[in-house]
C-alpha cells in the first residue's frame, strides 16, 4: 500500500497568523490513537497567511476510517477556528505516493 498525504489549505488574515497558530497548538487532536496514523505539521508558507495542515498515513483507508471515527468527531467538535482569522474555506488536497525513499 502507498503512503497516503492528506493537506488542508488555508488562508490566514496575515495579522492573525500567531492566533491560528495558538489555536492549533491547543487543540487536541486525537491522531494519536488512530491506527494508520503517522505523523502530522502544521506548515506556515513563505506568503503571509499561507498554512496547510499536513498528515501522513500508512494508507488512504486508514485516513477514511479516521474521517469517519469518534477521534475524528471529537478533534473537529473543538476545531472551529476563532472569527475573523480565516479568509475563505480550507482546501483539501490528498495525494498517494508513488515513489518514496
Amino acid at each position: 500500500m502507498a503512503t497516503f498525504i492528506a493537506m488542508n489549505h488555508f488562508q490566514v488574515n496575515p495579522d492573525r497568523g500567531a492566533d491560528f497558530e495558538a489555536h492549533w497548538s491547543q487543540r487536541k487532536s486525537y491522531l494519536e490513537q488512530v491506527p494508520g496514523f503517522l505523523r502530522f505539521a502544521l506548515l506556515r508558507g513563505d506568503e503571509p497567511g499561507s498554512y496547510i495542515s499536513h498528515s501522513t498515513w500508512e494508507s488512504r483507508e486508514a485516513f477514511e476510517a479516521w474521517t469517519k471515527s469518534e477521534a475524528f468527531r471529537k478533534a473537529h467538535a473543538q476545531a472551529r477556528t476563532p472569527e475573523g482569522i480565516l479568509v475563505g474555506h480550507p482546501k483539501l488536497q490528498s495525494f498517494e505516493a508513488v515513489i518514496e525513499q
